[in-house]
């Protein structure tokens, strides 16, 4: 039975979840609710339990939560492994994904959210891409008001971003410090810690694989994208997307 993901393109926790789908071969269909509506989907599919996307349909069951989705995954077809088989290692790298999920994730949201709604065109390409069709009409129609409660929701003002921006780069500071001789954060090969990393810098970060990037940042996203990618944490980005980033196997 394929698997059907409820996603939105732009997230990062769904590209979070998308990967792990990709890196395991496990095929799936893509499901997309309109930008604003997402959360009433979210609860509508979970019976009140999650009002966030993603959401995994698989097996019969309903899985809200990228942590949880991965580790559904895990169980679901366990090779290729995202999870160290030593018990250390693999505490280590839940310990990290959840880092990144909780300290990363949010500041990457806010920041980005607050200067790209600035810009109405550049959040219905965001969100939609470059040829957003009826949807972008009717998206352009509720801006004023979608855009009040993408605010209100994701902590996206000035003082929200101006301390996003300062935490971001304290959390690539960690991530290059963690970073081992041979280029994972956690012993010798590719896992949860990795993708979870390299998935959550996006979109403010990029690379040429990731599905769905926006196609243009505003100033002045662009020069701190500029700077973080020149960094080694934003090279390994690059590099964590270019080895590792599977095709996708979305129907």
């Amino acid at each position: 039975m394929t698997a059907v993901l409820w996603h939105i393109e732009v997230s990062h926790y769904n590209e979070k979840v998308r990967w792990a789908l990709d890196h395991k071969g496990i095929p799936y269909e893509l499901r997309t609710p309109m930008p604003g509506t997402h959360r009433l989907t979210a609860l509508r599919l979970t019976r009140g339990r999650h009002d966030r996307l993603p959401i995994l349909e698989l097996e019969g069951r309903r899985i809200g939560d990228s942590t949880a989705i991965i580790a559904a995954l895990e169980q679901h077809r366990p090779e290729p492994r995202l999870y160290p088989d030593d018990p250390g290692e693999r505490e280590r790298a839940l310990a990290l994904e959840d880092y990144f999920d909780e300290e990363l994730a949010p500041r990457i949201r806010s920041l980005v959210w607050h200067y790209t709604l600035l810009d109405a065109d550049a959040t219905i390409a965001a969100v939609l891409g470059p040829d957003p069709g009826i949807r972008g009409a009717l998206l352009r129609r509720t801006a004023p008001v979608a855009s009040r409660m993408v605010r209100r929701d994701y902590g996206a003002d000035q003082a929200g971003a101006d301390a996003a921006e300062h935490e971001i780069r304290a959390v690539m500071d960690r991530l290059e410090a963690e970073l081992g001789d041979g280029g994972y954060l956690v012993g010798d090969r590719f896992t949860v810690a990795d993708l979870t990393g390299a998935a959550l810098f996006t979109p403010l970060l990029a690379p040429p694989e990731r599905p769905w990037a926006p196609p243009e940042l505003v100033e002045p996203l662009r020069g701190i994208r500029s700077e973080l990618e020149a960094r080694r944490g934003g090279r390994w980005v690059a590099e964590m997307y270019a080895r590792h980033r599977a095709a996708p196997v979305a129907a």
